[in-house]
């Protein structure tokens, strides 16, 4: 609380309040450092040494460092190795991923081609391969797995090939997972010629393509409209042992429902409903139909498909009941999606907290604020909670309609259901610069007292609006504050 001071104007007053928050936000800083970060520092810092001091072989140098290995110490030499060492960096990297009590996360792969931007100089892959060569490294499979994984990140189909042509040079033979990395990026680049041709020379050396390897290709045909290769391949598949199942069918039925028309994709669902077992639809292949239908403007259709997993016994999942939602929505059957929400819930496969979310979302992005508005509120009363997406997405909504008010309100309600946690986390930024652009400051006041309460941030590309609007009431300790608070 404090005493009104007639003389000063309320908005000033609740400029210097929330003045005062900041102030007593920034000063609480805590300077301890953990143990973990010595020790991680120090094991990067280890690591690093003996790299600088490397007179030829690097690996044998590295297996003497008697130091911790985790993502976050090879994440730091990555870095210092970035600068203008990318090949020590690279071989390291490659190194680390051999270690028996390590294993690079997809994470650190993307880091490594991030750091090194091996997207955009393919030549650093041929650079480490052909320094193994000239200074007598032991390579195994494993290496080349862990370079072609690389490949694989950075998606250079062509390098890729290269590596792999490389081996027998290692005495090092490919196996099936090998082809696969460099099959996929084929398949992935589009140029499905050669993808057969790898997926072909497997046979040749007594390797055997896997289930896999078959999908891979089976979605690469597809992809490129070579719908008869992409069937092909079943037969394929049968003579060489490999039993087709759900996810080859449904990977050809996504193909068919983009390129064979629909009434094709219904005649092959029909057969893999026939033919049972393994090759019986499952929740994702139904899903894919149903959101071919719907993207076709067909959510009728898309409906008699939900009958009919239904039928056979095949519940539909949140991402089934998302895509009729948003599908029957888009078309402007909005009392069918209320009816459909009805029959999910009903089955017991999908909860109303999902299905409501959903609903709320599908509204506003066919522009029908005022139902979705009244939708989230009755779902706030009766006790069913928003998911973070159909929170952040009302919320932002509101403030650009100019409802800002409306949103502040609305956060304070999703608040007390314990919302808050799944929301986009620049919704306290959005809500706080249209307050104070809206001069609503005795709710900005509030709401800042709660940011600074909570920690939360100002996100960086609000801060500049936030200043903009605040500097024309010449409070220049408030802009100097939220300024250092941004980020």
């Amino acid at each position: 609380m404090f005493t009104q001071n007639p003389k000063l104007p309320l908005k000033s007053m609740a400029l210097s309040s929330i003045s005062r928050f900041l102030s007593l936000s920034i000063r609480r800083k805590d300077h301890k450092f953990s143990t973990l970060l010595f020790t991680t520092v120090s094991s990067a810092e280890n690591y690093n040494t003996h790299l600088q001091k490397n007179s030829g072989n690097i690996e044998k140098t590295l297996a003497t460092v008697r130091a911790k290995l985790d993502s976050t110490c090879v994440n730091e030499v990555l870095h210092r190795c970035s600068i203008n060492q990318s090949l020590l960096g690279l071989r390291f990297f490659i190194w680390a991923g051999l270690q028996s009590d390590y294993r690079h996360s997809p994470y650190m792969y993307s880091r490594a081609c991030k750091l090194f931007k091996i997207n955009r100089n393919p030549r650093a892959i041929i650079n480490v391969i052909e320094a193994y060569r000239i200074e007598g490294c032991l390579v195994n499979v494993k290496t080349f797995k862990v370079v072609l994984n690389l490949c694989r990140e950075a998606k250079l189909a062509d390098e890729a090939l290269w590596v792999l042509r490389k081996m027998p040079e290692f005495n090092c033979r490919a196996d099936t997972m090998v082809y696969n990395v460099v099959i996929r990026l084929f398949c992935e680049k589009g140029d499905m010629d050669m993808a057969d041709n790898l997926n072909k020379e497997m046979g040749l050396i007594d390797l055997y393509p896997d289930m896999v390897t078959y999908v891979m290709m089976i979605k690469g045909f597809c992809n490129v409209g070579r719908l008869e290769d992409g069937r092909g391949l079943f037969k394929v598949m049968r003579l060489h042992g490999c039993s087709p199942n759900a996810v080859a069918y449904s990977a050809f039925l996504d193909g068919v429902c983009r390129f064979g028309g629909m009434e094709r994709a219904l005649e092959l669902l029909e057969e893999m409903e026939k033919e049972g077992g393994d090759c019986s639809p499952n929740v994702v292949t139904y899903t894919s139909v149903i959101q071919r239908f719907c993207e076709k403007g067909q959510s009728a259709e898309a409906l008699a498909i939900l009958d009919r997993m239904e039928a056979g016994g095949c519940a539909p999942n949140r991402v089934t009941a998302s895509t009729l939602i948003q599908g029957l929505c888009a078309e402007g059957h909005v009392e069918e999606a209320y009816k459909v929400i009805d029959k999910i819930v009903a089955g017991g496969s999908v909860s109303n907290d999902n299905c409501y979310s959903s609903l709320v979302v599908s509204l506003l992005r066919i522009n029908n604020l005022e139902e979705a508005e009244k939708l989230f509120r009755r779902m706030l009363t009766s006790g069913v909670k928003p998911n973070g997406l159909a929170c952040s997405t009302m919320i932002k909504q509101l403030c650009v309609e100019g409802q800002v008010l409306d949103g502040f309100h609305l956060y304070d309600e999703i608040e007390k259901m314990g919302c808050l946690s799944s929301m986009d986390s620049d919704i306290p930024s959005i809500l706080l610069v249209g307050l104070c652009q809206q001069s609503h400051l005795v709710e900005a006041e509030k709401f800042a007292r709660l940011m600074l309460e909570r920690g939360i941030h100002l996100k960086a590309p609000y801060v500049d609006g936030i200043v903009e609007h605040l500097e024309s009431y010449g409070n220049k300790e408030l802009v100097m504050h939220l300024k250092r608070i941004g980020r």
